[in-house]
Formats: structure tokens, C-alpha cells, sequence
């Protein structure tokens, strides 16, 4: 079976630090596929609004996710923190791609490996858009 390689960046710019909850957990006793996707996306959001950013809101411009590659390294369980560090790559003209390194804050263990796809839009043509100044002079 072909494995999703990710071809990770160098430097993070931001990282946090999220607990597992009771409900981030399947039926294996572990946090599932699903949860760690929204954990991404919480992490995503910190790490915009730390900039000063929302996703509804980068210099009068939103971001929409084109896609998704996500690689599990180890599971995670209830109790456990992850810390979340992200940077930014491969820029083109309308988005570029935002990418997540996990691992277990405590034992440094790598839990998963992921890049999420955005692009810029114009809420109010609901248009693709190029990327705002600010972030590009931000993050590029």
C-alpha cells in the first residue's frame, strides 16, 4: 500500500499546545481520525489569530481549505496534550499550504504529520482572491 509522504517544512512559526478530551476518543479508546482533524483546525485558528488573523478575516479577504493530507504516526489517548507547531509553504498566487507537526508534549512522541491546502477568496463575490499583503509579508 502507497503511504501519503508529506514533504514537511523546516520552520515552525507558531506552536500550542491542546488537551485530549473525553470526547476526542473512538471506540478503540483513542483519539480518532475525525478528532484530530478538528484538533488541527483549533490549532489552525490559534495560530491565525495569533497573527492577528481569523479565517473569516486576513486583510478583508477568508480562506477556504482546498485539501488535505494527513499522516498518523501513533495514537493518543485521554489526558494526553499535543503540542501543535505550524508553519507556512509552497505559495502561489491565490493560497498556499498550512503545515502541522504533533507530537505528545510529554513524551515527544510524533502523532501525526499534515498540510492543509488554502486558498484566498472575496466573501463578498465569494471569488478566489490573491493572497493578502499582510499575510504574505507575514509568513512568505
Amino acid at each position: 500500500m502507497a503511504r501519503i509522504e508529506i514533504d514537511m517544512i523546516k520552520k515552525f512559526v507558531f506552536e500550542t499546545e491542546i488537551a485530549i478530551r473525553i470526547s476526542n476518543l473512538n471506540y478503540g479508546n483513542h483519539v480518532g481520525h475525525d478528532a484530530l482533524i478538528s484538533l488541527m483546525h483549533e490549532a489552525r485558528v490559534r495560530f491565525l489569530c495569533r497573527f492577528g488573523f481569523s479565517e473569516t478575516d486576513i486583510d478583508g479577504k477568508g480562506l477556504i481549505l482546498a485539501d488535505l493530507a494527513v499522516s498518523y504516526k501513533s495514537q493518543s489517548f485521554y489526558g494526553d496534550k499535543l503540542k501543535f507547531e505550524i508553519g507556512t509553504g509552497d505559495f502561489n498566487k491565490y493560497g498556499c499550504d498550512i503545515f502541522y507537526r504533533a507530537t505528545n508534549a510529554k513524551t515527544g512522541n510524533l502523532v501525526l504529520l499534515a498540510k492543509t491546502g488554502i486558498v484566498f477568496i472575496d466573501r463578498t463575490q465569494n471569488k478566489v482572491t490573491t493572497i493578502p499583503e499582510a499575510f504574505l509579508s507575514q509568513f512568505s
